[in-house]
């Protein structure tokens, strides 16, 4: 999948060396439900844990390519695919020397499009701590509906958090 200044391909080994670098960065990791790695071989074994998951159709994860350089500058995919009820949970994340750029918006727009146009799904859901002002605002501004407040919802790095539940719905994308 391509848009004006990306590629979204699907995530390969080869990745491992630069996601290690982003995904050891406490900035990166702060809202995601890993802690930071201590090792490229934690992003090689997240890579094919992603893969396994997505041969099984449960999950999916696309790296985020610079069309100008050809760098690796995040991930965004659907972390949990429910075909029954054809829906998806979308995540992302961009290394910091790429944030406020307005590549994350380009990518999940493209990714959203991907999910209601290619994949039929009919929601796509986010849930976000509600301390992540960035991703927070990056959903509203792609027309995200804050549902409410799922409390102590998930455990992530040991401790159970509050998140915030968005959705965005087919009818609402194709206005």
């Amino acid at each position: 999948m391509e848009t004006e200044r990306l590629i979204l391909r699907e995530m390969e080994l080869q990745d491992a060396e630069t996601l290690y670098h982003y995904w050891s960065d406490p900035l990166v990791t702060k809202y995601m439900n890993i802690a930071p790695f201590t090792s490229a071989k934690q992003a090689e074994d997240m890579i094919q844990l992603i893969s396994d998951l997505s041969l099984k159709g449960q999950a999916n994860r696309y790296s985020i390519v610079l069309k100008e350089s050809n760098d690796v500058i995040g991930t965004c995919g659907f972390n949990m695919i429910d075909e029954e009820n054809s829906r998806a949970e979308i995540g992302y994340d961009l290394g910091s020397p790429h944030w406020g750029k307005g590549f994350a918006a380009e990518a999940v727009k493209k990714l959203i499009s991907h999910g209601f146009t290619d994949m039929g799904l009919n929601r796509i859901e986010a849930k976000v701590e509600p301390e992540n002002k960035g991703s927070i605002k990056l959903l509203e501004r792609l027309s995200f509906q804050k549902e409410g407040l799922l409390r102590e919802y998930e455990k992530s790095k040991g401790v159970f958090i509050d998140v915030y539940m968005f959705s965005l719905l087919k009818r609402e994308f194709l206005k």
